[in-house]
């Protein structure tokens, strides 16, 4: 009998704990603003940004200064392209920039008056792109067009050369026709579209992003302001604190499990984004990844005095996240302290299994070595924050008694 009352005793304490963090969340505009801010305003920009996932019919006016076989050869292979539509090639320069500025056409192609004469000398014949960067998409679009209808063009008119390419365009080699023809075709990109492979690895990072930054705002306020000696009475038992840490990562993995509904569940069904993981796989995971980031940025409490200067830090390393997911790098191609790194965040596996699962098609055994790193990071970090809130109220109490009491 005095077991269960001791247990219903405790429930009471995490659940009059979590009202308490869920009140200090609620009360506070700063944090109310990154937390709903970060979650949809964040998730919606990275979509917006990248749609169209894939460009196509990209309207391109042709400035054909040569005005010869071999420059009008060229333009039908560029028209060919489905990136790009050649809306016109009898404009001058300035009639070209006219029509970028009346916003009927996104890019001109500049093809020099000696384009035949020095493609027939064997000399390298260079064109100019001009593009307009209202979408992010336009100019990755159009710089592939054009390098293709190069290379099929060089491949065609003189096989034996380099092909030309765009001044600022990446050096592509294509030293001879090749005896063997490659074609690749992509598994699970099928279109080709920068969102379908960036914005599925992105929505993980925001989770593990504005999840950092809450719960860093919320330890600098406490440490700030002296509330967290509200805990001293916590500190003083042997499982007090571990109802603290528990009751506050509760309150965080139920807030993000809803948020995560919204960026895991519908930005993909919004956005036509990769949505073909089984969700029980994908729940499975959530779980793990949200306890091991709340036990996480709890750990890292200790190092938070204040609840405005983490917010630069955490926001400074998300290119550094993803990069270290290995969804944009392999990870076999990394240097070893980066791979080692790949085990210390948990936005690092988490992310990696997310692309997996939800773009591949994996189950839990497929990803059992990023689920059972988040696990082991869930333990590890749990005794950490342990420590680290222990210390906390420690350096409170400590201040406390040494501050002067006025007269």
């Amino acid at each position: 009998m005095k077991e269960s009352n001791k247990i219903v005793d405790s429930l009471e304490q995490m659940i009059g704990l979590m009202r308490r963090e869920y009140r200090t969340i609620a009360t506070s505009y700063a944090i109310t603003l990154v937390l709903l801010g970060g979650i949809f305003v964040y998730g919606l920009l990275y979509n917006y940004m990248y749609q169209p996932n894939v460009v196509r019919n990209i309207p391109v006016v042709v400035v054909d200064n040569s005005k010869t076989s071999m420059s009008r050869e060229f333009i039908q292979m560029l028209n060919a392209t489905p990136e790009v539509e050649v809306v016109t090639d009898g404009l001058d320069y300035a009639g070209a920039k006219r029509m970028m500025k009346e916003k009927k056409a996104i890019g001109i192609l500049l093809i020099p008056d000696k384009f035949e004469k020095k493609i027939e000398q064997g000399e390298e014949s260079i064109t100019i792109m001009y593009e307009n960067t209202i979408a992010f998409l336009y100019y990755l679009g159009m710089q592939t067009a054009v390098s293709f209808a190069m290379q099929s063009f060089n491949s065609e008119i003189r096989p034996d050369q380099l092909v030309f390419l765009p001044a600022d365009a990446a050096p592509v080699m294509a030293g001879s026709q090749s005896p063997v023809s490659v074609t690749g075709t992509a598994l699970y990109n099928y279109t080709g579209g920068y969102g379908t492979y960036l914005i599925p690895a992105v929505l993980m990072v925001i989770i593990f992003q504005t999840l950092m930054m809450v719960i860093a705002m919320i330890s600098g306020k406490e440490r700030k302001s002296g509330s967290i000696l509200y805990y001293s009475v916590f500190a003083e038992t042997r499982f007090g604190m571990m109802k603290v840490i528990l009751a506050k990562s509760l309150l965080y993995t139920l807030m993000y499990a809803i948020f995560s509904i919204f960026l895991l569940g519908l930005m993909p069904v919004v956005f036509d984004l990769p949505d073909i993981g089984r969700w029980t796989d994908i729940v499975s995971l959530m779980i793990p990844y949200l306890l091991a980031t709340s036990f996480m940025g709890l750990a890292a409490s200790v190092f938070y005095t204040d609840q405005d200067a983490p917010l630069l830090m955490i926001a400074f390393f998300s290119v550094g996240l993803l990069f270290l997911s290995g969804v944009s790098y392999p990870l076999e191609l990394m240097p070893w302290y980066w791979r080692a790194a790949h085990f210390i965040f948990p936005v690092a596996p988490a992310t990696l299994a997310f692309v997996k699962v939800n773009s591949m098609g994996a189950g839990i055994s497929e990803i059992n070595v990023e689920y059972t790193t988040l696990w082991i990071q869930c333990a590890v970090y749990f005794v950490l924050a342990l420590f680290a809130y222990r210390y906390n109220v420690k350096r409170a109490s400590e201040t406390t008694q040494k501050t002067p009491i006025p007269s």
